[in-house]
């Protein structure tokens, strides 16, 4: 893999996990999904990913590897997670015990408090709030962080290998 192609890899990287989290965001704040704990948690890979991919575009191609490595192990956890909380919705493991989100200003005094308490239901983790063509919100990011993490980790591993001088039988002795 040439620098270039390298290069835009990584920022096809960081554009797909900005464009991620931009997506979680919209649905989030513009759409009015609140988030669970493992939703929340979920983001985590792409908000290290994201700025990991553009520093690799920047750095000559050694240690641009070694980075977009480093970011494919970070997507691919990331897809564990989305493996994880999808597979809790669909009641093939349980969720975690402690789930729960929510969002939104706090209430302004004690009387808001009480007020919020009687109406506001915790986000359960087991419960898809969504889903497009059969997959929930984590189970798409499952695959997009997969995809991306596979990217990533071609990108470092081809360009490596491409790097590595060819022994052919043209060139014996080498």
């Amino acid at each position: 893999m040439s620098r270039f192609t390298l290069r835009a890899a990584a920022l096809a990287v960081a554009l797909g996990a900005a464009l991620t989290v931009g997506g979680a965001l919209v649905f989030e704040h513009g759409l009015g999904y609140v988030p669970c704990k493992l939703c929340l948690t979920e983001r985590v890979p792409y908000y290290l990913a994201a700025p990991l991919a553009l520093i690799a575009a920047a750095l000559p191609p050694r240690p641009a590897r070694f980075l977009l490595g480093l970011v494919a192990l970070v997507l691919i956890y990331g897809a564990g997670l989305g493996v994880y909380h999808a597979g809790a919705e669909w009641g093939f493991w349980p969720g975690p015990s402690d789930c729960g989100g929510g969002s939104g200003a706090g209430p302004a005094d004690v009387s808001d408090f009480l007020k919020n308490l009687e109406s506001v239901r915790p986000v359960d983790c087991t419960a898809a709030a969504w889903r497009f063509l059969g997959l929930s919100l984590a189970g798409w990011n499952a695959l997009i962080a997969a995809s991306l993490g596979l990217l990533a980790a071609a990108a470092a591993l081809v360009a490596r290998v491409s790097a590595q001088p060819s022994r052919g039988p043209h060139q014996p002795g080498r």
